[in-house]
C-alpha cells in the first residue's frame, strides 16, 4: 500500500500513482467502524472487478478540529498511523491523506469533483457515506457530487451500519469510551479499543509496591476512555499479554490534576520493556480512579484487580 499526502492547489507533477485509473472511498472514517469499511470495501470490490487500483481519501486534520469546533476533534479513535493500518488491512492500495488547510477549505464542490477527483486523480467511481459532504463549507453531498462528476464519475452511496438499535458512528464510539464502556465501543467497532504507543520512563513507584507498570506514551492524540482500570490484553510483537491497565492522573500519588498517563500491568511478565512499541486492547473496566491513603492500600487494590483481569481475561481469550 502507498501513502501520499495530497495538497491543492500544487505545482507539483504528483505521485505515478495519480494518473493510474481507480475508485476511491471518501471520508474523514475515524474510526474506521463497519460503516466505514462497508464504503471503504466497496471501493474495493469495484476497483477489483475492473481491475483498477483501489484508493481511500482521507483528511488531515479533521476538518471541524481546522475551524476550531471543539476540542475533542483535536482527539481520534484512530490517529493516522493507526488509520493507515487498519486501511492496509482492508486491501486498500493507496491511501491519500489531504492537508486540510485554509486553501483545501476554500475548494468549490465543482472544483473538488472536476479539477481534483477527474482530472488530477483519475477516479472512475467513488463511494461514499449517505451522510457525506464536501466543498466549501460543506456544500456537496453525494447527489451533488454524482451531478458534478457525471458521466465520467459515478456515485456509489453506502447506506449506515446498525448495531444495537442504531447507526454506527464515530460519536457513540466516542461517548461509550467517555463512560467507560469500552465492551460497547468493542461491539460498535466489531473490535477491541486500541491504543498504541512506546514504553517511557516514569516514576517507577509501581516497582516499590510488587506492581511494575509500563508507562506507554500514545503514537497521537487519542480519545482516552473514562479514567479507571481496565483488562486489556498488550501486544508486543507477536506475543499478546492479559494486562490490567490505569487510565488517569494516578491521585494517590499526583492529586487530582495533571495529564493523564496510561499504566499497564502485564500479569505474570518480567522484563524489560522501555523503548519498545506496545498495542493496548481494551476489554473491560474494572472500576474507576481512586486516591487511596498510601501506598499499601493502593497496592492491596492492585492486587485485586489484577486478580479480576485474569479471571475476565481467561474467558475472552485473545
Amino acid at each position: 500500500m502507498v501513502t501520499i499526502t495530497l495538497r491543492y492547489p500544487s505545482d507539483e507533477a504528483g505521485a505515478p500513482e495519480d494518473r493510474l485509473p481507480k475508485t476511491m472511498a471518501i471520508g474523514y472514517f475515524d474510526g474506521v467502524h463497519p460503516g466505514h469499511q462497508a464504503v471503504i470495501r466497496k471501493a474495493v470490490d469495484l476497483a477489483r472487478a475492473a481491475g483498477k487500483r483501489a484508493a481511500v481519501m482521507t483528511f488531515d486534520p479533521h476538518p471541524r478540529a481546522f475551524f476550531g469546533q471543539g476540542e475533542a476533534y483535536a482527539e481520534s479513535l484512530t490517529p493516522l498511523p493507526e488509520k493507515i493500518r487498519l486501511l492496509g488491512e482492508l486491501g486498500v492500495d493507496i491511501v491519500y491523506v489531504a492537508v486540510f488547510d485554509r486553501a483545501f477549505s476554500r475548494l468549490e464542490p465543482e472544483a473538488f469533483v472536476r479539477e481534483l477527483l477527474i482530472r488530477r486523480l483519475n477516479v472512475s467511481d467513488a463511494a461514499v457515506g449517505f451522510d457525506f459532504t464536501f466543498g466549501r463549507g460543506g456544500a456537496g453531498n453525494p447527489a451533488l457530487l454524482a451531478q458534478l462528476g457525471a458521466p465520467g464519475l459515478a456515485v456509489h452511496t453506502v447506506e449506515p451500519v446498525s448495531a444495537a438499535g442504531a447507526k454506527v458512528s464515530s460519536s457513540r464510539i466516542r461517548e461509550a469510551l467517555m463512560l467507560g464502556d469500552v465492551a460497547l465501543a468493542a461491539g460498535l467497532l466489531r473490535r477491541p479499543y486500541r491504543i498504541s504507543g512506546t514504553v517511557a520512563h516514569g516514576a517507577k513507584r509501581g516497582r516499590t509496591i510488587g506492581f511494575p507498570t509500563a508507562n506507554i506514551e500514545p503514537d497521537g492524540r487519542y480519545v482516552l476512555p473514562r479514567h479507571g482500570v481496565y483488562a486489556v490484553y498488550v501486544r508486543r510483537g507477536g506475543e499478546i499479554h492479559p494486562a490490567v491497565m490505569n487510565v488517569g492522573v494516578v491521585p494517590t500519588f499526583h492529586g487530582e490534576g495533571g495529564t493523564p498517563k496510561l499504566e499497564a500491568h502485564l500479569l505474570d511478565f518480567s522484563g524489560d520493556l522501555y523503548g519498545e512499541r506496545l498495542a493496548v486492547e481494551f476489554v473491560a473496566f474494572l472500576r474507576p480512579e481512586m486516591k487511596f491513603s498510601g501506598a499499601e492500600a493502593l497496592a492491596a487494590q492492585i492486587r485485586e484487580d489484577a486478580e479480576q483481569a485474569r479471571r475476565l481475561l481467561a474467558v475472552v481469550r485473545r
